[in-house]
Parts: C-alpha cells; structure tokens; sequence
C-alpha cells in the first residue's frame, strides 16, 4: 500500500488535499506555504506546475499560473521546490500538471527527475488514453503512481475501467467545468462517489470549488478527502507580501479546517 493510500485511510474520511501554484508569488514562499500547510495537517499537498494554458482550471488559478510563469518559472523550478520540501516534511506530494511540460522535457526524463525530488504521485488532466497508459507504466518504475480523474460525465463502463486500473486514489470532480469556489457542493459529486465505490475500495477525494468549511464537512459525509485549491490561491493572491501571503493561509485553513489543524500541530 502506498504513502498516499495509507494516510487517507488513517483520516477515516476526513483527509484534507491542498493545492497550491508552484512558484506563485515566488518559489521562496511556495516552499512557506506548503512547508506550512503540511504543519497543520495537509495529508498531501498537490503542487501545480504553471502552464500557459490551464484549460481545466478557472480564473483564479490561471491568474496564480500566469504570476508564476512572469516569475520565470519552469518544470524543472518546482521539482527544485519539491526538492526542498521533502527535506523538512515527509508529506506526500502529487505534481498536478498538463501533459505539454512534461512532454516538453521528456517522458523519460521527467519520470527519473520527479523520483528523484520525491514526488510520490502525478495527475495530468489533458492525457488522453495511449498516453496515460505510457506514463503510468513508465512513472511505476519509479514508484510514482498516475492519479485517475473521474467526472460526473464519466460512463460506468469508463469508470469501472479507471478504478480498475487506479493506483493510490481517486480524485472525482465534483462537476462539469473548469476549477473555482462554489457555493455549494454539487450532488453530482456524492452520486459519482457512490457509483465509482462499486468498483474500488482506494480512498476517493472529491475536488473543483470547494471554499468552506460546510462544504468540506459535506464532502467528508461520502468521500474520504477534500481538495481545497482555488480558495487557498485566491488568499495567496490577495496577499500584499511574501510574509503575508503565509499568514493569509494560515488563517484560512486554521478556520477552514480548525481540527486538522490542531491534530496536525499535535502530530
């Protein structure tokens, strides 16, 4: 059983995912913020790669991504990040990217790079199937398991096949469209986890738009993790300096999640 699989299933349906854009506003306080939100009791931290084009994700965090490519940052920069995170924290780290910087740096290459900065998982949201195949198969030999994506829109057929194949857990998106606080959460979301139980005991996490505390104490009522990735970007972006772009995610989580945060200072 993997790193991953085995923290989610110690949380008894409680675990808390964060996503953060490497490099925004700068890699220094990327390296503070995840440092921080593992403090509190992140279980793992998803480490976005910046793009030019995040087509799956909406306003906010195309705006992080933009910030950080302004900065110069690369593929090879948040890997660096993750370098130096593994040496002060052993929380899991997933490297959330699309398919073109990885592409760009080489399949191959960028397997033995992401293994060797101690990534443990990936999820790449543009793959198509050949080449999901291809990567999962090759980042295996690192010990680096491909994380699947399920939507509401996936057919049983499709999701039995995904469940089938998955490795660590299983991230369900909670509707259709692109990444942003919500509301509310989306009844699709409980359906599609209730659907996709049927073919896997891997622990679920359900992400896209969740801002709130009701709304992750919602999500832990049927899933077992909740990802939290643009509400936290937009109090990084509201931030007027390094130092308060810290202190601005802190609080939020510490109110978010207030007993994740006190059990991850006990741990």
């Amino acid at each position: 059983m993997s790193l991953i699989t085995q923290k989610l299933k110690a949380r008894s349906g409680k675990g808390f995912i964060p996503f953060v854009t490497a490099g925004d506003p700068d890699l220094d306080t990327s390296l503070s913020i995840i440092l921080k939100l593992a403090e509190m009791g992140a279980d793992v931290i998803e480490l976005g790669v910046p793009f030019s084009d995040p087509m799956a994700d909406g306003p906010t965090i195309q705006r992080s991504s933009q910030r950080a490519l302004d900065r110069g940052t690369t593929l090879s920069d948040v890997l660096n990040l993750a370098r130096e995170f593994r040496k002060q924290s052993d929380v899991p780290i997933v490297l959330f990217s699309y398919f073109n910087p990885v592409m760009r740096f080489g399949i191959d290459k960028f397997c033995e790079a992401t293994a060797d900065a101690g990534i443990c998982g990936l999820l790449l949201t543009d793959v198509i199937e050949d080449e999901a195949t291809k990567i999962s198969t090759r980042s295996a030999e690192y010990n680096i398991d491909l994380i699947s994506l399920i939507a509401p829109t996936t057919t049983d057929e499709r999701l039995k096949a995904i469940c089938e194949n998955a490795r660590v857990f299983i991230y369900a998106v909670s509707g259709a469209g692109v990444t942003g606080a919500q509301e509310t959460t989306s009844s699709a979301a409980s359906q599609l986890v209730a659907r996709a139980r049927r073919f896997t005991d891997l622990p679920i996490a359900v992400g896209f738009g969740i801002s709130t505390r009701e709304q992750v104490e919602d999500v832990w009522r049927f899933a077992d993790a909740a990802v939290v990735g643009s509400a936290i970007v937009a109090e990084i972006e509201k931030a007027d300096s390094p130092v308060d772009a810290v202190s601005r995610v802190e609080a939020f989580v510490g109110q978010l999640l207030p007993q994740v945060a006190k059990n991850g200072a006990e741990n």
